[in-house]
């Protein structure tokens, strides 16, 4: 059996937090306030892609330390007054002969409500389902909204990766 020597690299736990905020100063304020919202603002974020290990466990969100290294699966959206934002966060479970597989996570954005979310949040997990031709388990979605009020607004859900 071969040793695999990036195992340490394989994310053990998850959690999914969102966040949405607004701002007078800028869009950046505005995803910096949403990030903080969330419980990641004082991370320091990597984005990863879509794919979860089969014994990936979801935990409750833990209390991050400052700049910390966290990789994070994000959607994320941003605005302008009288806009309604939203981003999500979509995981399903491939399955093959009724055995898990692994964990596949798709996000949506942009100027859309929770409904047209969480639409294609579905829609992207069923495709990638389809794509890797395996079945597909449970799905859960985590959606987060706003309606912009001052200059700018922001909206994120991100999936959180740990090892």
């Amino acid at each position: 059996m071969m040793d695999n020597k990036y195992a340490s690299l394989l994310p053990k736990y998850f959690f999914v937090v969102r966040g949405s905020a607004v701002s007078d100063v800028s869009a950046s304020n505005a995803f910096d306030a949403a990030l903080t919202k969330a419980g990641i603002g004082h991370c320091n974020l990597v984005l990863a892609s879509s794919i979860l290990p089969k014994d990936a466990k979801e935990i409750p969100q833990l209390d991050m330390t400052p700049g910390a290294i966290t990789f994070v699966v994000m959607a994320h959206a941003e605005g302008v007054s009288g806009e309604t934002l939203g981003a999500g966060i979509g995981l399903g479970w491939l399955t093959k002969e009724n055995s898990i597989e692994y964990g596949i996570i798709a996000e949506e954005h942009g100027i859309k409500d929770e409904k047209k979310i969480e639409e294609g949040l579905y829609r992207k997990i069923g495709e990638m389902a389809k794509i890797r031709r395996l079945g597909l388990g449970e799905i859960k979605t985590v959606v987060e909204s706003i309606k912009v009020i001052k200059k700018y607004g922001s909206a994120i859900a991100a999936l959180v990766l740990l090892p």
